[in-house]
């Protein structure tokens, strides 16, 4: 991120934080803005000004990537890592965004950048995002598809 002229947000708090508000401070990162825990009106409303969703998490606890459909809900392309779970079903590379090997920071610097000076192509990602969202994750087409797999295994 030290050459990068765009601002990154990062939203939420974890085990970490202390540790990559350090990094970021001796690297003298100006444009990494922590915001922590926020309401979610104010989420909503950073989701809706950004650029594109980014979930670097190289971890498989880090099972779905519920701030993955929260992009995709609103439009936004998405990049994560291929780490083998359901961040692969939610962002499908080169379609609703871009994959990147997980605990590599140069594919993922390279992915937002790319994202960043490719407004076009982050834009139409980012509307497949949402009609895959519409079309798979709403409430009521996970209620359906939740009362089908009941209905097949309990006839």
């Amino acid at each position: 991120m030290r050459q990068k002229e765009y601002p990154t947000v990062l939203l939420g708090t974890g085990p970490i934080e202390a540790e990559l508000k350090k990094q970021a401070k001796k690297l003298g990162l100006k444009k990494i803005h922590f915001l922590g825990f926020l309401p979610d009106e104010d989420k909503v409303a950073l989701i809706k000004l950004c650029q594109a969703i980014v979930f670097p998490s190289h971890l498989r606890s880090e099972a779905f990537g519920i701030s993955l459909l929260e992009g995709a809900m609103f439009g936004k392309p998405m990049i994560s890592s291929e780490i083998g779970t359901g961040t692969s079903y939610v962002n499908i590379n080169k379609v609703t965004g871009l994959v990147v090997p997980p605990s590599d920071p140069e594919a993922l610097s390279e992915a937002m950048s790319y994202l960043w000076n490719n407004p076009d192509v982050a834009q139409e990602m980012g509307q497949r995002a949402e009609e895959r969202y519409r079309q798979l994750f709403t409430g009521d087409k996970m209620a359906s598809a939740y009362a089908d797999l009941y209905r097949t295994i309990c006839p």
